[in-house]
């Protein structure tokens, strides 16, 4: 009897799971991306990335925080340059700033 609850269970779970799923497909389809709405949730989420980085440069915790300042100062200009470079990707941004400040770390410090 135990058993079979469990698949009940599991089956209940599965289908609550699809009926939300189906209905962002059907909502998706009538959202402007471009809309105002939109932007507005993209400006947010820039600035509060900004702001979190921003924060780790300025005051850093655990282990960021025994590498100094002109490091981690270092280590975002590279990453801004490199974003520039690739044209506005992220991911050049992200590697190039983790990757120089790793090396800067271990050859500098």
């Amino acid at each position: 009897m135990l058993t079979e609850s469990l698949w009940w269970i599991v089956l209940g779970c599965g289908a609550a799971t699809l009926v939300w799923r189906v209905l962002g497909v059907v909502v998706v389809k009538r959202i402007d991306t471009r809309g105002e709405f939109f932007q507005w949730i993209t400006c947010v989420s820039y600035a509060m990335v900004a702001g979190l980085v921003l924060r780790m440069i300025l005051l850093p915790e655990s282990e960021l925080a025994n590498v100094s300042l002109p490091f981690r100062v270092a280590a975002l200009g590279i990453a801004f340059c490199a974003y520039y470079l690739c044209r506005r990707r992220l991911v050049a941004g992200v590697l190039a700033g983790g990757s120089s400040l790793t090396a800067m770390v271990h050859w500098f410090a």
